[in-house]
């Protein structure tokens, strides 16, 4: 007797195409169309920023700085001239990456130029401030006279800050190091070459509330100083301590300065001079 077909046969039976009967799934996975948006966004943006003329840069410079003489455009340009705090101050090259633009923020490449003084620096903007990496540079100090270096004091300085960030209003974190070498004035010690300096910065210099700390010393020459530097975000004051002595090899002229400078601070046992002043800035 023929068996009949059950109605509910196909019922427990695995689909066609189930995992269960060993079959890959053949249901094509549903596409994203993100990753094209994203692309065609950041290709419209390109081209934006690179139709802008470069005076659009000065929308994101803070209030202090003033830049005009522009060329280029806002992807890749320059300014021949600007000014911080009415002070003339150089020019400047940058090299925007759109991208940042997308986070509400500006990245660039800077190149910055006063006289031979050159630095460059990768900077990202935003609306808490700043932040600059890889600071390089350096050149003659006379060339920064007008920005506050003496009038009279020449040598070269070398700036290396792996990183240094700030709101616009105070530092928020440095760490790095200036150096200058060769320093001298005509105005004291007969213009006798003085050596050079490290101003260094370590982790943690800048405090929460934006006073700085940094070490000074000497790297070679007629003096022997060691000293530390603090300064005062509110006063906008500085203070240098900590002592200094001749070097057996220091100018007849230098000599006479120091031994000026110890007849108002008595030598300790290891004939060194304290030393301590306040200066603004």
């Amino acid at each position: 007797m023929p068996v009949s077909r059950s109605l509910n046969r196909g019922a427990n039976s695995p689909s066609r195409g189930s995992k269960s009967n060993g079959r890959a799934d053949l249901t094509p996975p549903k596409r994203s169309y993100w990753p094209l948006v994203v692309i065609s966004l950041a290709a419209v943006l390109a081209v934006v920023v690179a139709a802008l003329p470069a005076s659009i840069i000065t929308h994101f410079l803070p209030p202090l700085v003033h830049a005009e003489d522009f060329s280029g455009s806002f992807w890749h340009g320059s300014a021949g001239r600007i000014n911080v705090n009415a002070r003339p101050a150089g020019a400047f090259e940058w090299r925007l990456h759109p991208a940042s633009l997308l986070g509400m923020a500006v990245a660039a490449d800077l190149h910055w130029v006063k006289v031979g003084f050159v630095i460059d620096a990768a900077v990202t903007l935003d609306r808490r401030g700043f932040t600059a990496q890889n600071i390089k540079g350096g050149g003659p100090i006379e060339d920064l006279q007008d920005l506050g270096i003496a009038p009279g004091w020449h040598g070269a300085a070398s700036i290396d800050f792996p990183i240094l960030t700030g709101d616009f209003a105070k530092p928020l974190a440095a760490t790095g190091e200036i150096q200058v070498s060769n320093l001298g004035s005509a105005q004291f010690a007969e213009g006798a070459n003085l050596g050079g300096y490290a101003l260094r910065f370590p982790p943690g210099a800048v405090g929460a509330d934006g006073n700085v700390s940094a070490q000074l010393s000497d790297t070679g020459g007629p003096l022997d100083l060691q000293a530390a530097i603090h300064y005062s975000a509110a006063e906008r004051t500085a203070t240098l301590s900590g002592s200094l002595r001749e070097r057996p090899d220091a100018p007849a002229a230098l000599r006479s300065q120091i031994d000026n400078l110890a007849q108002m601070h008595a030598r300790d046992r290891q004939g060194r001079i304290p030393v301590d002043f306040e200066f603004a800035l």
